[in-house]
């Protein structure tokens, strides 16, 4: 099991606290620590073999800061020259898995208490073909910046992923913390691209592999979740730390 995690994005939303330093959104730091150790910490718990990170935008940020290994754990480097999303961004990394299945982080994501072994278990027991990490919100208009989950309780199995929902109907939060199988590039060919950001979506790639009768599994993966993307998301994270 190899860690693919995604810190290439340039964070325009984000602008104004990123550019006047003329850094990467993910080497802001939260509690201390830079936005991307969360994920670096998440997949050093899964204990993986190897963290393949995708960088772009002012990559020696994080190059120069985190070197060739994290906790004994080394890491390999992919350039995305063109920031196109975040499933372009995951298709960098086809040639350093070497065919290995992997855990997909974000780097712009920080998860309270995340279990990514309990995960990484249920993924290989189950021999599902994907495991979509999600958590419990108490105000469903967080979900409207992620992707909403519609599943049968009984045994956890998805049916419907939704990007961005106008109207979430659960309480369910989809996160960018999920565990592959290395086929699920075999559906990239067929994801359509998203109307309004003019790029693939996740939740659409899953989409295509639940359409195709492939497993796919909800995991409530930590108590808490934030995406970095907007101010408003710098007040919440903080927010979690300051036990609000």
């Amino acid at each position: 099991m190899k860690a693919v995690i995604l810190a290439a994005g340039r964070g325009k939303r984000l602008a104004e606290t990123t550019e006047p330093a003329h850094t990467n959104k993910c080497m802001l730091k939260f509690n201390g620590k830079h936005l991307i150790e969360y994920s670096l910490e998440t997949a050093h718990l899964g204990n993986v073999d190897e963290m393949i990170v995708v960088v772009g935008h002012h990559a020696e940020d994080v190059i120069n800061t985190y070197g060739i290994h994290y906790r004994n754990i080394k890491i390999r480097y992919v350039f995305q020259e063109d920031q196109n999303g975040l499933v372009h961004a995951m298709e960098q990394t086809i040639g350093a898995l070497q065919g290995d299945d992997f855990m997909l982080l974000l780097a712009d994501e920080i998860l309270i208490d995340p279990r990514p072994i309990e995960m990484i278990r249920k993924f290989e027991q189950d021999n599902l073909f994907v495991i979509c990490g999600v958590t419990k919100v108490k105000n469903s208009n967080e979900i409207k910046n992620t992707y909403s989950v519609i599943h049968n309780p009984e045994d956890n199995m998805i049916y419907r992923l939704i990007e961005k929902p106008r109207n979430p109907i659960n309480d369910i939060m989809g996160t960018g913390n999920c565990i592959f199988k290395n086929a699920i590039f075999d559906y990239l060919p067929y994801t359509p691209i998203n109307y309004f950001r003019q790029e693939k979506e996740l939740p659409d790639l899953i989409q295509c592999a639940i359409d195709d009768g492939k497993p796919v599994q909800l995991f409530y993966i930590g108590a808490r979740y934030v995406n970095i993307n907007t101010p408003d998301d710098i007040r919440k994270a903080e927010s979690v730390f300051d036990g609000e």
